[in-house]
């Protein structure tokens, strides 16, 4: 298996240095990549997963298995990211990456000292509402290796064949069932959508990436005072502030009622243990001005006239739904959860398949409405017996899957946003299905016996 593993990443080097170049050279936006650029995504991209992989390696039980679902994960999503770069389909599957691509070559400029560039970025910068973060990194990027909207995909390829890793520990952590664990990460892994959003320059993947690493960190500062993870735990929340910031306030929301509800036995060390924890994350925000960041933002985003424009807008694109919705009042925001609820976890419906970026997503679906028996089997087992280590995700799936299903009313922005969602719900599916398993495998002892 390594050495086909090995044989394939050859493959794909050699496509990407040889191939490539000329392939693209007829598109306008790609005119200029050479080998070189080839070149300089490839190795970009090798290490930062030689890096994921070294620390990934150090877990003494499961390091094996880890490194070697990482690298499949990330094999897959370079080859779509290949894809979508070889045949110019950004604009098809994610418009957004052309958006952060352009704007983030427009701050490196201005870093440069290029006061046109620094106008356009100043601009954008300040009139967005989170999208600073992805800008600041593809810009990072931009300055060590120049314009190269390759390496950007395959940067996120990494950060999203990492997160099943994450996704590994958080399950293992919670139910201390390597299974569940292995079942959850392997979803993520190579879960169509999970792979298709984290292969593009989207801010998708980051997203997700720092919202199960905030997690972990959190889960793991519930168990022991660590300054180690109390500093990823900041660094997780600020990431998401920059990438995204209402998740911002579900996440920190979930994360302190998680301290809250995890105390193993209140006792004096438990209380002043969390306690602390919640002094060092906020001072720290603080320090690094999220609060004024974020109250800034709530003001010009926080309302529900803000809400309901941002609804209509995507209510009025070709797959918008509930037009007539209106999200303005508090009644009117409340009785739009039920049909959002639906539209989040089930769409697209195949009455819904009318164009090919639609229709390519229905094999998928198949396979997670069979699925959803087994996530609401798992919710009901957490809450029963795991509720105290499970309560921050599921605090934060419950209040982002209320939100979305509340300003969402387009279902292909619908079916993108899922994915902040579907790496906790899998956990939820891999508990389901080894519940399943294990009573028929106690079935099948007892009739043995």
């Amino acid at each position: 298996m390594k050495v086909v593993l090995l044989i394939a990443y050859l493959i794909v080097s050699a496509v990407v240095i040889l191939t490539l170049p000329p392939i693209v050279a007829e598109f306008p936006d790609h005119a200029q990549f050479s080998m070189i650029d080839a070149g300089q995504a490839l190795l970009v991209c090798f290490l930062l997963a030689g890096t994921v992989g070294y620390f990934v390696y150090q877990d003494k039980e499961a390091g094996a298995f880890l490194v070697r679902l990482f690298a499949w994960a990330l094999l897959i999503r370079m080859l779509v990211a290949m894809g979508i770069f070889m045949f110019n389909m950004q604009e098809f599957f994610g418009g957004d990456a052309i958006t952060y691509d352009f704007f983030g070559y427009a701050q490196m400029k201005a870093w440069q000292g290029d006061t046109f560039y620094k106008a356009i970025a100043d601009r954008f910068m300040g009139g967005q509402a989170s999208a600073w973060g992805m800008v600041n990194l593809i810009a990072v990027i931009y300055t060590v290796i120049g314009r190269n909207t390759l390496a950007i995909q395959f940067v996120n390829s990494v950060i999203g064949a990492a997160t099943a890793v994450l996704i590994f520990h958080c399950a293992q952590r919670v139910y201390q069932n390597v299974r569940v664990a292995r079942i959850a990460a392997i979803c993520v892994a190579f879960f169509p959508s999970l792979v298709l959003w984290s292969a593009q320059g989207l801010k998708d993947a980051p997203i997700v990436f720092f919202l199960v690493l905030a997690i972990l960190a959190s889960l793991r500062l519930n168990e022991k005072l660590s300054i180690k993870h109390a500093a990823i735990l900041v660094a997780a929340l600020f990431s998401i502030l920059s990438l995204r910031f209402y998740v911002f306030y579900m996440i920190a929301v979930a994360i302190a009622g998680g301290f809250i509800l995890g105390f193993q036995k209140f006792t004096p060390t438990n209380f002043a243990r969390q306690f602390i924890v919640m002094v060092l994350v906020g001072v720290s925000l603080t320090y690094l001005g999220v609060t004024r960041y974020a109250s800034a933002q709530f003001n010009r985003y926080g309302s529900l006239e803000t809400l309901q424009r941002s609804r209509t807008d995507l209510a009025r694109a070709g797959s918008g739904f509930g037009q007539e919705v209106d999200v303005s009042t508090t009644q009117g925001a409340i009785s739009t959860i039920p049909v959002g609820l639906v539209y989040l976890l089930f769409a697209p419906f195949p009455w819904q398949l009318v164009t090919l970026r639609q229709s390519i997503t229905f094999p998928e679906m198949i396979i997670w409405w069979c699925s959803f028996p087994l996530l609401v089997l798992g919710i009901w087992y957490s809450i029963r017996y795991r509720l105290r280590q499970i309560a921050p995700i599921l605090i934060f799936t419950t209040m982002l899957s209320i939100a979305y299903s509340v300003f969402q009313g387009n279902v292909g922005t619908a079916y993108r946003q899922r994915a902040q969602l579907l790496v906790f719900y899998f956990i939820f599916v891999a508990v389901g299905f080894v519940l399943i398993v294990e009573k028929r495998e106690d079935r099948e002892r007892r009739d043995k016996a």
